[in-house]
C-alpha cells in the first residue's frame, strides 16, 4: 500500500472500530489521539489522516483496519499472509493474479479508502522470491 500509516481514513477507521468498541468515550479518545498533530522541526502540524508513525497505538489500530482487509480475503478464498501493510496473497494462475490484483485495489481503495502502490506490486512466481526475509522454494 502506498504510504500506508500516513494515508489512513481517520473515518474508516473510526467506523471499524464502532463495530467492536461500544464505548463512546474510549472511541472519542483514539479519535483525539488520531487528531493530535505532530511536532516536525519544532513546528506543529495537524493530522487529518493517516496514524502516528511510532506511536503506541498506531501498529494496533492498522491492523485493526487492515484485518477488514483480511477478512475480504478469506472471504474471498485466497490464501494470503500480511504483515502490518505488507500482503502476499496466492494465486494460481497469471489471469488470477491480474483480476485479483485489480479487484483487491479496488476494494483498498472504494471501501478502506487506501491506495495500492503498483510499483510495489509484484506479479509472478514466488520461487526464488523472498518476502520479509523468508525465501521461497
Amino acid at each position: 500500500m502506498e504510504r500506508f500509516f500516513d494515508t489512513v481514513n481517520h473515518s474508516k477507521l473510526i467506523e471499524v472500530l464502532s463495530r467492536t468498541i461500544k464505548d463512546g468515550r474510549v472511541i472519542s479518545l483514539i479519535h483525539h489521539y488520531l487528531k493530535a498533530g505532530v511536532m516536525v522541526a519544532h513546528k506543529y502540524e495537524s493530522t487529518e489522516e493517516g496514524v502516528p508513525q511510532g506511536g503506541p497505538l498506531s501498529p494496533i489500530l492498522s491492523n485493526i483496519l487492515l484485518n477488514e482487509l483480511d477478512k475480504e480475503l478469506s472471504r474471498r478464498g485466497h490464501p494470503f499472509v500480511r504483515y502490518a501493510d505488507d500482503c502476499l496473497i496466492l494465486v494460481k494462475s497469471k489471469r488470477a493474479t491480474e483480476r485479483v490484483r485489480d479487484s483487491i485495489s479496488t476494494y483498498l481503495e472504494k471501501k478502506l479508502f487506501l491506495k495500492v502502490n503498483m510499483e510495489k506490486t509484484i506479479i509472478g512466481d514466488l520461487r526464488g522470491k523472498k518476502y520479509l526475509g523468508y525465501s521461497f522454494y
